[in-house]
């Protein structure tokens, strides 16, 4: 996975989207695989993390590839990280931007219907258009808008699950809902175009500014993991419940985070977008032949709430279900 020439050609731009849909894809069904079978739940903050954590060792070793020696790798990293706090404040904006919206997220589901939920968080893609408008300056044609919405809207359609009615009664405040989905929305499309413009508005090398973002996502990672579940993790451990199983969904995630990086560089957030997409009908398919889905009219109850660097759902329940970002 060595860093290619700035000019790439169609066929890489095709295969890194394929890998990342498939990869999302696969993700998404182990995932569900480690949180609906038996056995100690492990706890999805401590995932996230370890995530980070591999994409960075990850980021690393390409890099150090990519410099050709020893020498200029260390030339790379103390001129580019260790010198360059200026750097590392840009590469950290995603990360906090990221774990306010997946948290807006959270506060948004519950506070509003499930099904309200997944349609208005959908609005997420023709947000990410528009601060493609603004923030890089480009021109979409008709047909590329009606594509964002259509997709806005097949996404929806897939997601789409009606709330049933239910004796148990919880206190929600719609306006308090609403807000806090407008400014996940808002964040969602300005982490990934700020990210897309940061990539493409210098000449640094894609693994140097991944390192500079991971370093900031693992420390937003770990305070995510003190604040959600740092008690139980003193009593249980950091590696409670662990398998080979979320090891591999682990694994998928960083692959497919590196991936999504590569596609942002050399394409763009709204093929990104479309990427997802199909992975979550491709996942949606293999969950329905492997375990036996409904989809069906069934409220989804309440999750957790996420701390994620990247926008990758990261893994808490919010996290768990949604994907790669």
């Amino acid at each position: 996975m060595a860093a290619p020439r700035e000019n790439v050609n169609l066929l890489f731009k095709l295969y890194c989207l394929a890998v990342m849909t498939l990869v999302a894809a696969a993700y998404t069904v182990a995932l569900r695989y480690t949180r609906t079978s038996d056995g100690e739940l492990y706890f999805s903050t401590t995932a996230v993390c370890i995530t980070e954590v591999i994409k960075l060792l990850l980021s690393v070793g390409i890099l150090a590839r990519e410099t050709g020696n020893l020498g200029r790798f260390k030339a790379s990293l103390r001129e580019n990280v260790l010198g360059s706090p200026k750097e590392l404040m840009k590469l950290s904006v995603p990360s906090l931007v990221y774990a306010v919206q997946n948290n807006m997220a959270f506060l948004a589901l519950s506070n509003l219907d499930a099904a309200v939920y997944q349609v208005t968080y959908q609005l997420k893609i023709p947000c990410t258009a528009l601060c493609t408008v603004f923030m890089l300056h480009r021109t979409l044609s008709k047909l590329q808008w009606l594509s964002v919405f259509m997709l806005c809207g097949g996404v929806t359609l897939v997601q789409w699950e009606p709330a049933q009615a239910t004796k148990v009664v919880v206190e929600q405040n719609p306006l308090l809902g609403f807000g806090a989905i407008a400014v996940a929305v808002l964040c969602s499309g300005f982490a990934g175009v700020y990210f897309e413009k940061v990539l493409k508005s210098s000449d640094t090398s894609l693994w140097v500014r991944n390192i500079q973002m991971y370093l900031s996502g693992i420390v937003v990672t770990l305070v995510g993991v003190y604040l959600s579940d740092g008690a139980e993790i003193k009593e249980k451990g950091f590696f409670f419940g662990y398998t080979y199983y979320v090891w591999f969904v682990i694994l998928l995630a960083s692959v497919g985070g590196l991936y999504t990086s590569i596609v942002v560089k050399y394409t763009d957030n709204i093929m990104k977008g479309f990427s997802a997409a199909a992975a979550i009908v491709l996942s949606t398919i293999a969950s329905v032949m492997l375990f036996g889905l409904q989809i069906s009219s069934r409220a989804r109850p309440p999750r957790s709430a996420v701390w994620t660097a990247e926008g990758q759902p990261g893994l808490s329940e919010c996290f768990l279900t949604q994907g790669l970002q």
